[in-house]
């Protein structure tokens, strides 16, 4: 089924983008700033995926995209950068706006992050070899980072979202790495990485989807403060 990627990923991107259009929370008032930033990140992830495409990292199964390529990538892994994102991101808000306090305390979230830095940092130097895990691990260290430098206190509310969001992640990278279809839509070479799954996805995609949104996050409050100066 050629079309399967494509199908998933307008599934995904569907709900959110209609409800993006209600009264209430209006999310379409912050698409420019929100786009801004999944468009930065996403010009970044693409050139890892270009890369690690390129020396066999990974890769995509020509039985489940249309052939349409861009940099050797398929053009629903393109797309995949901001529909994705943007699904994401409007879990993260929708929970922002009609749950306001569902955040986590100060103290549980400078222990828990610097705690699994130290685990990341541990990780990274055992499994240099390893090139999916050490540089997801890289950039997961790096947003951790950010979080605790981070003013806004985003880490806080993001780490409630983040759980949510790993709700739609686990049934749609399910999919994609060969969860209920004859093989993945995505490959990967267990070389590169820890060979540790949760069913078919591997453990450092928790952690790439983690840092890609994060990021995005972290622009877009940037960005919200610029433009109230």
């Amino acid at each position: 089924m050629e079309a399967l990627y494509l199908i998933l990923l307008l599934v995904s991107f569907s709900i959110p983008f209609v409800y993006s259009f209600e009264k209430k929370m209006h999310f379409i008032k912050h698409w420019k700033i929100v786009f801004s930033a999944i468009s930065i990140v996403a010009v970044v992830y693409i050139v890892w995926d270009v890369i690690f495409t390129k020396i066999g990292v990974w890769g995509f199964n020509p039985n489940y995209h249309l052939g349409i390529t861009i940099f050797n990538l398929p053009i629903e892994e393109i797309l995949f950068f901001f529909l994705i994102p943007y699904a994401s991101i409007f879990i993260h808000y929708s929970l922002q706006y009609f749950f306001p306090k569902a955040k986590l305390a100060n103290k549980f979230v400078v222990f828990f992050t610097w705690g699994f830095i130290i685990l990341l940092v541990v990780l990274i130097a055992m499994n240099m070899g390893k090139l999916y895990t050490q540089i997801n691990g890289f950039f997961l260290v790096f947003a951790l980072l950010l979080g605790l430098l981070d003013k806004n206190n985003t880490l806080h509310r993001f780490y409630v979202s983040y759980l949510v969001i790993l709700i739609p992640f686990a049934i749609i990278n399910g999919i994609l790495t060969g969860t209920f279809i004859d093989e993945p839509v995505v490959w990967y070479n267990n070389s590169e990485n820890l060979g540790i799954r949760f069913f078919t996805i591997p453990i450092e995609d928790f952690g790439y989807a983690f840092s890609m949104l994060y990021f995005s996050v972290i622009l877009i409050e940037r960005f919200k403060t610029n433009s109230n100066d």
